[in-house]
């Protein structure tokens, strides 16, 4: 939250993410009052960056939301799904309390909610600046972390002082497929960065794409299926564009290829409005391939309903199925696992890191029993896991981005990330020559 010019702006309104009782109690219980704040910069679409802006919303924030055009487009799929799903949550929370004489819960915001909140947004391309209160002036830059994602750039003038302040929201990988590499920023005298990766060094991305290979080649000589758990949002699409290069370029197999996500069928229509945001190599793909798309090809098919995504389990021979959740905890993937984790033939392909206590740790650790819809089964699917595919910056990319911003950059705030990475982040920043530079705690201020 920034204070200037007594106007209150507020940079993201994410869902904390957790044990359910604490995220709830996090994510209803705002740290500020919504009525007091005047503008809301998102950075990007991101639940843990957007997620809670309708419970802001229902609280009364009157300010309008600002950001891209593409991150637009993407909440206006992802809150109402967001939405959706917490009022499941709620409804499953409430048999189990009705049964025990407790009360019921509500969700933080319901599907409908979801939409509403996008009446208050208001989306802008890349590059051009505009007002948000009186002294700030902002412009977005593009940080290459997914569809429409932003460096926030503020222009800051109040009583005769000028500053500029740079907030990284979530900073992407220099020479990710589909996207443009992250934005260098001239002239930033005060950085806020997040510190995801600050302790670590992500696996190349071309090593990444030889697994992919790899996993599909194996999986066709053993006649299995692939299983691909992915997040709907960014990981589908780049999945998809891969598997159509591999295939068009004759690395791997011709096999049919299944995206059984509503959100991500969605998300995928955002990705086509947006062609403004693809790097050169997406668009010398898009010209020269015959199907005239990086995201649709002959062998791709879009699974929309839920017989649909049924009858693919009695689907005979090879195929590749795709599906959210990325962690394997919810969503159709779930289905398919339920019939295909007991076949040794199959192989169960992760292309993301799986957060402690979910389905997905838990394949990727070795367990060889797990519990699939409250029922056992035994692992005999080969499980594998791809870690290049990351679309944060790690450490030696956030180092080099922060690098390039020395000159005027006296003061930098890291945020979003664990203890230990933001701290060796922190020193590393040091070792650049930046001495200011702060972990800051919870409800901390700083006067800059």
């Amino acid at each position: 939250m920034l204070s200037v010019n007594g106007h209150q702006v507020l940079l993201d309104c994410g869902l904390f993410q957790g044990r359910r009782k604490e995220s709830f109690e996090r994510n209803a219980h705002l740290p500020f009052d919504p009525r007091q704040v005047d503008a809301l910069i998102l950075s990007h679409a991101h639940m843990d960056h957007a997620g809670n802006i309708p419970t802001a919303i229902k609280a009364g924030l009157r300010g309008s939301v600002h950001t891209t055009h593409a991150t637009r487009d993407l909440c206006a799929a992802m809150l109402p799904d967001s939405g959706h799903i917490q009022e499941q949550d709620a409804a499953f929370v409430n048999k189990r309390h009705a049964a025990q004489g407790e009360p019921p819960v509500q969700p933080l915001y319901t599907a409908d909610e979801g939409a509403a909140a996008l009446k208050c947004f208001c989306s802008y391309s890349y590059g051009l600046p505009f007002q948000v209160v009186p002294g700030v002036q902002v412009t977005f830059y593009d940080a290459g972390h997914i569809l429409g994602s932003a460096i926030v750039v503020l222009d800051i003038e109040e009583q005769g002082r000028k500053l500029r302040l740079a907030y990284t929201g979530d900073l992407g990988r220099p020479g990710l497929p589909i996207l443009r590499d992250p934005q260098l920023v001239p002239d930033v005298d005060v950085l806020i960065t997040e510190s995801t990766y600050g302790d670590r060094l992500h696996e190349p991305l071309d090593e990444a794409l030889e697994k992919l290979k790899a996993a599909v080649r194996e999986t066709c000589d053993r006649k299995g299926k692939l299983f691909i758990p992915a997040f709907a949002v960014g990981r589908v699409q780049t999945i998809v564009y891969d598997l159509h290069r591999l295939m068009d370029g004759g690395s791997i197999p011709r096999l049919p290829v299944f995206v059984d996500s509503p959100l991500a069928v969605n998300v995928t229509e955002a990705f086509r409005m947006h062609p403004e945001c693809y790097d050169d190599d997406v668009r010398r793909f898009i010209v020269n391939d015959p199907h005239g798309g990086a995201f649709g090809f002959d062998l791709l098919t879009y699974v929309h309903s839920v017989e649909e995504s049924k009858a693919l389990n009695d689907r005979p021979g090879s195929y590749i199925v795709i599906a959210a959740s990325g962690d394997a905890d919810t969503g159709r993937i779930l289905h398919h696992l339920r019939h295909g984790i007991e076949d040794a033939r199959n192989t169960v392909l992760f292309v993301s890191w799986q957060p402690p206590d979910t389905l997905g740790r838990r394949l990727v650790e070795g367990q060889k029993q797990v519990r699939i819809f409250g029922e056992e089964h035994q692992v005999r699917a080969q499980v594998q896991e791809i870690q290049g595919y990351s679309a944060h910056a790690d450490r030696g990319d956030l180092l080099n981005y922060i690098g390039g911003l020395r000159g005027r950059l006296r003061r930098v705030f890291i945020v979003h990330g664990e203890e230990g990475p933001g701290a060796a982040l922190a020193e590393g920043i040091r070792a650049l020559g930046v001495t200011d530079v702060v972990r800051p705690d919870p409800g901390q201020a700083f006067d800059i």
